[in-house]
């Protein structure tokens, strides 16, 4: 396996919105675009002040945080801090989670082996992963 420095899995967000999303290790916050935002009916989000930096160096401004969303990894629910940003909406992967998800999954990627260790307590899931360009997740059974 190469460096997977992003990988896809899919998540349930609520039991409303089901889809891939992109993990990656290079991303320092988890992020929504605005239209998946809308379309999941949700309150206002908190107002911020923050600032991103895109890889190309440009500056976007989020609409807002969405905190503690809870999202469906596997057989997992685990609350997610999204920032709302109004950017192009990739249909495969509209959703990026970020260091902030994998530190609070407790993620564990280990290369050689192409797998994903998710953990809650003392529980814990694994799951094989492959690079981004290809299927991503073998969900356990």
């Amino acid at each position: 396996m190469s460096d997977p420095g992003s990988f896809t899995i899919p998540c349930d967000l609520g039991g409303s919105f089901v889809s891939y999303v992109l993990a990656d290790l290079g991303a320092s916050v988890n992020l929504m675009p605005y239209s998946i935002f809308s379309k999941l009916n949700l309150s206002e989000p908190v107002p911020t002040h923050m600032t991103i930096q895109l890889v190309d160096i440009s500056l976007k401004y989020p609409q807002g945080i969405i905190q503690n969303m809870l999202v469906k990894i596997d057989r997992f629910f685990f609350p997610v801090d999204f920032m709302i940003l109004d950017m192009e909406e990739d249909e495969k992967v509209p959703l990026i989670l970020g260091r902030p998800f994998l530190a609070t999954t407790r993620a564990l990627i280990d290369v050689g082996d192409g797998s994903l260790t998710l953990q809650v307590e003392d529980d814990m899931q694994l799951t094989e992963v492959k690079g981004n360009d290809s299927q991503m997740w073998k969900p356990s059974t």
